[in-house]
């Protein structure tokens, strides 16, 4: 092949890398930044449980508005628990000190959906969309506390 034919092919597979490339990072789910609250915040029990549990927790107290909007499917709703978000947080003072709830450090279906509500929440999924997700993939384990 003459010089100036592999140099237009070399081009035009350069091109293609490039448009390939272009492609696949556009349609690539986006990744949102996600709001956690420092783990120095966290009662002693949460610093010391299992690391899902950690990211849980510090979610929970960054993110209000998201696991407000989130039912949770333990049967926790006997205890007055009123989402999800009441799972890890009994209340936040007028000064802005968290009175922890320690329920989630032993309920796992609590932390998944706090976990699922991360993952999805990092994909740009609103809070209507997490809990249409949650409501489909939990409501099988008890009635929902919303």
């Amino acid at each position: 092949m003459s010089r100036r034919v592999m140099l237009v092919i070399g081009s035009l597979s350069l091109v293609g890398i490039l448009v390939l490339g272009y492609a696949r990072m556009r349609s690539a789910p986006t990744d949102h930044e996600l709001k956690m609250a420092t783990m120095s915040m966290m009662p002693a029990e949460v610093q010391s449980a299992a690391a899902v549990t950690q990211q849980a927790y510090q979610f929970a107290v960054a993110n209000p508005d998201v696991l407000q909007h989130l039912p949770c499917y333990c049967g926790c709703g006997g205890m007055g628990h009123t989402s999800n978000y009441s799972c890890f947080v009994k209340n936040v003072d007028a000064k802005g000190l968290v009175n922890f709830d320690s329920h989630a450090l032993g309920c796992s279906i609590c932390v998944d959906i706090a976990q699922d509500a991360m993952r999805l929440s990092k994909r740009g999924q609103r809070p209507q969309e997490i809990a249409a997700y949650v409501q489909k993939t939990y409501s099988r384990f008890g009635p929902s506390n919303l």
